[in-house]
């Protein structure tokens, strides 16, 4: 088994977050309700404090030999992964064109959540034990993110 480099899992990370923070943004100004408006600037400005986390780890990060028999492959399965579900840029312009009321972004976003939760559990494989917490605090973070929405989809329904 060779040596990985998981910086690129970091910079994924980086790019969800940046990509979340932005899409919030969008959302905040597009909703005419106080409250709704007021929890998606909470959001973004969540997601900057989560990269700013996964930017600190990226910077103390070193090569690590993942447990897994076949790293490239699992690894290729992170990438297409991010690719193709979570905050993506051409995924972000392309769906943002169906955003087109609250009701909507709030949908778009729940998706999004879920797929970043699902992302950081997969990556957790790739870092030292030592970076879960951290890592494991991100998810509990999005989780929160998915009840608060959840609960404002709801509202809305």
């Amino acid at each position: 088994m060779g040596t990985f480099d998981v910086s690129e899992i970091f910079q994924f990370a980086i790019g969800i977050e940046e990509n979340g923070e932005k899409f919030y943004r969008y959302a905040a100004q597009m909703t005419e309700d106080g409250e709704t408006k007021e929890a998606f600037n909470r959001l973004a400005d969540e997601e900057i404090g989560h990269k700013k986390i996964f930017e600190e780890m990226l910077s103390k990060i070193e090569k690590y030999e993942p447990p897994e028999i076949y790293p490239d492959e699992y690894f290729a399965y992170l990438r297409a992964y991010v690719n193709d579900a979570v905050f993506t840029r051409e995924m972000q312009e392309k769906e943002l064109l169906a955003v087109k009321d609250t009701f909507s972004a709030i949908k778009f976003a729940i998706q999004r959540e879920l797929d970043s939760i699902l992302y950081y559990q997969e990556i957790k494989k790739f870092v030292t034990k030592d970076q879960h917490d951290l890592i494991d605090g991100i998810i509990k973070e999005e989780r929160g993110h998915f009840l608060k929405l959840s609960k404002f989809l709801k509202k809305l329904g």
